[in-house]
């Protein structure tokens, strides 16, 4: 997976695909009396590593719920029968914007279905590219 480059530092070595390291922070709002069943981040990681071809253990998932009245739009929003879902992917790299375009379909068709939401109320938030600038269990990854 990594290969120690000097004291302190790591880089990928050819034989994993060194920019799917993706780290997704998923924030659902959660209507009145709905819980999250078991399972349900462990279920969002395999889909999500599925779209993005990672090698496993590659994909991490960090899994956040919102209360309906901790989350507010501007001029009386959401409807009731909206509870929407953020999620934001941090990957060492990104691709070109085609790419990436067919990645977030994929992501986010993947992420309705498991949680049951339409998928026009999930939304992706893609970081800037993590290469040069992550450390991991403190050693630092250069990509």
């Amino acid at each position: 997976m990594y290969s120690k480059t000097k004291p302190g530092s790591w880089s990928c070595t050819n034989n994993h695909r060194c920019d799917a390291v993706p780290i997704l922070d998923i924030t659902l709002v959660l209507a009145d009396e709905l819980t999250l069943a078991e399972g349900t981040a462990k279920q969002l990681a395999d889909a999500a590593a599925a779209v993005f071809q990672s090698t496993p253990g590659r994909t991490w998932v960090k899994l956040r719920t919102l209360t309906a009245d901790q989350y507010a739009e501007d001029d009386g929003g959401p409807p009731e029968d909206v509870a929407p879902v953020f999620v934001s992917v941090l990957k060492a790299s990104l691709d070109h914007q085609g790419a990436l375009a067919d990645e977030a379909l994929a992501l986010t068709e993947a992420i309705a279905q498991i949680l049951n939401r339409p998928p026009e109320n999930v939304h992706i938030l893609y970081e800037p590219p993590a290469g040069g600038r992550i450390a991991f269990g403190g050693k630092w990854v250069q990509y």
